[in-house]
C-alpha cells in the first residue's frame, strides 16, 4: 500500500510539478556553468547505495572545494542555489528516486556511506524501510544550514549532538511508521514550505531536546548512539548534506 501511495503521489507531483522544473532549470544555467541534476551518493535500504537526485545549488567543483556538510554562507553556493535551497525546490528531483524505488515519500533521510559506517548499529534498525524525502527530523531541522554557520565546528557538531538526535527521530518513525503518520507528515512538511518571520522555526518543533555526544561515545560505533535517560542540552540544528 505504501509502494503504491508513494508511486501515484510521485507521478502527481512530477506532473504537476513540471513548471518549477522548468524555472529551475531556467535559473541554474543562467547563474552558473555545470550540470542541471547533482547527484551525490547515499545508502538505501538494506545498506544498499543509490545516487540521490537534486537540482545543483553548488559550483559544479564544489566537491574539491569543500566536504559534504554546507552551512549557511557558503561560498560554493551559487545565486540561483540560495534560492532553491530557501524553497527547498531543490529537492523536487528526488521524487523520480521515489519513482525509482530507490526512496519513499516519507522516510528516514538517506544520509552518505560515512556517517552511516559511524552510526552503523542504529541504521540497522533504520534502514529497514526506505528512505524519505521527508521525515520527523527534516520538519524539525528545517533550517538547519544556517544554524550551522553559527558553530565553530560544524563537522564536530553534526556528528555529536545533530545526526544523533535526527537518529533518535528515524527509529521513532520506523516504530511508529503508518499510513496516517505518513500522511500527517507529508501535510507539516507542505506547511513549512510557506514562508515564516522566524529563520528558526525547529524551535517549536522540539518537545524532547537533544544532548552532545562525548568523543567516547562517538567512538562506539556498535553500541546505542544516545543514552535516553541522560540530561539533554537544548535542541540545535545541523547541517545539509550537499
Amino acid at each position: 500500500m505504501k509502494r503504491l501511495l508513494d508511486l501515484l503521489l510521485a507521478i502527481i507531483g512530477l506532473l504537476v510539478c513540471w513548471p518549477l522544473f522548468l524555472v529551475a532549470a531556467v535559473l541554474i544555467k543562467l547563474d552558473s556553468p555545470g550540470p542541471l541534476i547533482f547527484k551525490q551518493e547515499r545508502m538505501g535500504r538494506g545498506f544498499c547505495p543509490f545516487f540521490i537526485h537534486k537540482f545543483r545549488t553548488m559550483v559544479s567543483d564544489a566537491p574539491r572545494k569543500g566536504g559534504a556538510l554546507t552551512a549557511g554562507g557558503d561560498p560554493r553556493i551559487t545565486r540561483a542555489g540560495r534560492i532553491l535551497r530557501q524553497t527547498k525546490l531543490d529537492e523536487l528531483p528526488q521524487l523520480i528516486n521515489v519513482v525509482m524505488g530507490d526512496m519513499s515519500l516519507v522516510g528516514p533521510r538517506p544520509e552518505v556511506r560515512k556517517y552511516v559506517e559511524l552510526f552503523r548499529k542504529n541504521y540497522e534498525t533504520i534502514l529497514t524501510v526506505r528512505p524519505g524525502i521527508t521525515d520527523l527530523a527534516s520538519i524539525k531541522y528545517r533550517d538547519e544550514s544556517a544554524i550551522l554557520a553559527a558553530s565553530d565546528d560544524p563537522e564536530a557538531e553534526y556528528v555529536r549532538r545533530i545526526l544523533p538526535d535526527k537518529l533518535r527521530l528515524a527509529e521513532e518513525y520506523v516504530q511508529r511508521s503508518s499510513l496516517s503518520l505518513d500522511l500527517l507528515l507529508i501535510f507539516k512538511t507542505l506547511l513549512k514550505l510557506i514562508p515564516r518571520g522566524t529563520p528558526f522555526p525547529y524551535v517549536e518543533e522540539s518537545p524532547t531536546a537533544c544532548r552532545k555526544l562525548s568523543d567516547h561515545e562517538v567512538s562506539l560505533h556498535s553500541g546505542s548512539f544516545v543514552n535516553r535517560d541522560a540530561n539533554r542540552d537544548a535542541p540545535l540544528s545541523g547541517p545539509r548534506n550537499l
